[in-house]
């Protein structure tokens, strides 16, 4: 416990710098490396894990061990969530999210043995320094995402798109036929809970965002998927609430609810993107943001140096 009250300092202290991404030297695009299905679905299991315990702790005060004490495989609890002041319905909807998500730790364990749980930064420093720099100001007061519900779901905005788009970029990949039906109904509900949270969203999109002056929820949005874009370094994968009509379905509208291509086909990401995108960093060999000591499995650990124990070795070396 002592252990992890350092890391938590270590964590708060972070959030303060200005993290500019730290740009990859070559930067690739491709999802093809060498990397088996299990490998494939061990590293989604980073993100379902962000989920898990990001919904479960926020509706419920619990976090996933609460729920089933096994899933973590030994991984340390997160730092940083908490019980968020919902409204009964935000707070029934997210309710439920968290229960998807441990089933969906539950299968991909059952099928594949799992990973644990990596080390997980769900403090509000961590969003505000998120949420800062995709505005581009520091934010008065500081942007917690456990404040309201429309916080919340502006942080929400962040993390299951990602996965979902990891999803839909490893199934070309996949060679077995019970991998890729997993994928399938795993992708299935991911894209059903993003909807979800960006039609909440848009039902409030003219809704000024306090923590910003005058920044709308529709604005706010496209500045969130700026950074995504900006960080995967990959082009547009990621698009708000409202948008140019170039980039609206078949060009006839602005409206957004479903980010997709021109094709109304979701955008795909390789796990070298999401690994820029969680980490804030810009670079998959370099940790930091949601999953600052790393994310696990043999994807996420083959682009970390040998031996790499984070930003800081005290506080990483134990996982």
């Amino acid at each position: 416990m002592f252990k992890l009250s350092l890391v938590l300092v270590f964590l708060i202290a972070l959030s303060g710098i200005d993290a500019s991404p730290v740009k990859s030297h070559n930067p690739s695009c491709s999802g093809n490396i060498s990397a088996t299905d299990v490998d494939l679905v061990h590293f989604a299991m980073n993100l379902e894990f962000t989920e898990a315990e990001f919904f479960l702790k926020a509706s419920t005060g619990k976090g996933l061990d609460a729920f089933n004490a096994t899933l973590a495989k030994g991984g340390p609890p997160p730092v940083g969530a908490k019980k968020a002041n919902l409204d009964p319905i935000t707070n029934r909807i997210i309710e439920e999210f968290g229960y998807q998500e441990i089933g969906h730790l539950r299968a991909i364990a059952d099928m594949t043995g799992g990973i644990p749980r990596p080390l997980l930064n769900l403090t509000r420093e961590n969003f505000a320094m998120f949420m800062d720099r995709a505005v581009g100001r520091r934010s008065n007061p500081r942007f917690d995402p456990y404040a309201n519900s429309l916080n919340y779901l502006l942080a929400s905005y962040y993390i299951p798109y990602v996965g979902l788009t990891g999803y839909v970029g490893a199934i070309p990949y996949l060679v077995y036929f019970n991998i890729k039906r997993l994928v399938a109904g795993l992708l299935g509900v991911e894209s059903g809970q993003d909807g979800v949270i960006r039609t909440l969203l848009y039902e409030r999109q003219d809704e000024t965002v306090e923590e910003y002056g005058g920044v709308t929820v529709a604005e706010l949005t496209n500045e969130i998927s700026n950074l995504r874009n900006e960080l995967g370094m990959c082009g547009i994968k990621d698009e708000g609430l409202c948008v140019p009509l170039w980039l609206g379905a078949e060009n006839r509208t602005t409206s957004n609810i479903l980010a997709a291509n021109s094709y109304s086909l979701s955008y795909d990401r390789t796990p070298q993107e999401i690994l820029r995108v969680m980490y804030g960093t810009g670079n998959e060999r370099q940790p930091g943001g949601f999953w600052p000591c790393g994310a696990n499995g043999r994807i996420a650990r083959m682009f970390l140096k040998k031996g790499y124990h984070g930003n800081d070795d005290d506080a990483c070396s134990d996982y």
